[in-house]
């Protein structure tokens, strides 16, 4: 997890002139000064800070100016964003109470839990039908994950911005099939222009894809690992050729694992000219048959179904080769960007915790870190900007 947070500041001498009358109704615009008065302060720096009285000239009532990072809250804006900070740091709510009150300021585990949720509350975005920042991107990438809410699993999905890892949308999903999925994406995706989908391996994705008209990616580096898996599982039966299967259709267990070795060199080197050569390959196993009902797969009806996948792929596996935006951007044929936006942003905190006790606080805290880490490149998150 990388996080650079700004903390708000207390500047005791430093007031905004008022603007308008805070009363209802009054909409007054001119004021006079009418006292100074001592203003006590839960800071770890200032316990006791002045505020100015104003008496609105329309009205003729008085209000509270307050100097820069106070408000009418016994506790600084300084230290609710040093609360906020150290529980996105992996402290408990409650180790957030002890470490606050060696600092010589108390703030109870409840005032704690508040302060996050309420600037989670704040954070701009990230929401499915807002988008972080209204950002535009010709390639969208898109990845599920869970996490552990009131002893039940809670899917949340994340959108990023494929080119540039920047996370759009995190939202909770009721389930993971290719309905949902779709529902989830499509506002996504017309909200940033997306011409181009980059996800993992699942059917799921490849269904939302086709239907919603984009272009797609998989993740070259699961398409890889599961690759050689089945590769290595089906190399050691095809090599005695087991079942028969193959003798059956006039392929030697030489040529089976020839073509096994082969596959494993194509998948390395990705080349979209290669579809043909898997073609050729599913050719050669077309003929295994089925297996009936209660009957098992034979190893060359397994090879028939490896080849065919994999030449079904290609397009979709080998697309970064040739795909650029409008302006020129490229995409590295993987899904990292979601997958690194997971780690850091909602798996790292997750792990030091027994679970969340509501979907919301899930949520929350999830979109608060995303959006912390979404502002690495522009010098930090400024916590002034959600903390009230």
């Amino acid at each position: 997890m990388r996080l650079q947070l700004i903390l708000p500041r207390v500047q005791p001498t430093e007031f905004k002139e008022p603007m308008v009358c805070p009363y209802k109704g009054c909409q007054g615009r001119h004021f006079e000064h009418h006292q100074e008065v001592d203003k006590p302060l839960k800071d770890t720096v200032y316990g006791i800070v002045s505020a100015h009285r104003f008496r609105c000239l329309r009205c003729k009532r008085t209000f509270r100016v307050y100097p820069q990072g106070v408000t009418r809250a016994q506790t600084s804006q300084r230290v609710k964003g040093l609360a906020v900070m150290l529980y996105l740091l992996g402290l408990s709510y409650g180790a957030v109470y002890l470490a606050l009150e060696a600092l010589g300021v108390y703030m109870s585990k409840s005032s704690v839990y508040e302060e996050v949720q309420a600037a989670a509350e704040k954070v701009p975005g990230l929401k499915r039908n807002e988008v972080f920042g209204s950002l535009r991107t010709p390639a969208l990438g898109g990845d599920l994950t869970s996490v552990k809410c009131n002893g039940e699993w809670l899917h949340l999905g994340l959108a990023v911005d494929d080119t540039t890892g920047l996370v759009l949308t995190i939202d909770e999903l009721p389930a993971e099939d290719a309905e949902t999925l779709k529902e989830w994406l499509e506002p996504i995706a017309e909200a940033v222009g997306a011409r181009l989908l980059v996800s993992d391996d699942a059917d799921a994705f490849k269904t939302v894809a086709d239907e919603l008209g984009l272009e797609h990616q998989v993740c070259k580096s699961h398409v890889k690992r599961n690759t050689e898996t089945l590769a290595d599982n089906l190399a050691s039966l095809a090599g005695s050729d087991v079942d028969g299967s193959l003798a059956a259709i006039g392929v030697t267990p030489e040529e089976a694992l020839k073509d096994l070795k082969r596959l494993g060199e194509l998948i390395l080197s990705r080349q979209p000219e290669e579809e043909n050569e898997l073609g050729e390959m599913h050719q050669r196993y077309i003929e295994a048959e089925p297996p009936g009902r209660g009957e098992k797969a034979t190893v060359a009806y397994r090879l028939r179904l490896l080849f065919l996948d994999r030449w079904s792929l290609w397009q979709r596996l080998t697309r970064y080769r040739v795909w650029k935006g409008a302006k020129g951007e490229t995409v590295d044929g993987t899904n990292k960007g979601c997958e690194r936006a997971i780690g850091w942003w909602i798996k790292e905190r997750y792990r030091t915790m027994r679970g969340y006790k509501r979907p919301k606080s899930a949520i929350n805290v999830s979109r608060l870190l995303t959006w912390s880490g979404n502002h690495l490149k522009q010098g930090g998150a400024d916590l002034a900007l959600l903390i009230a």
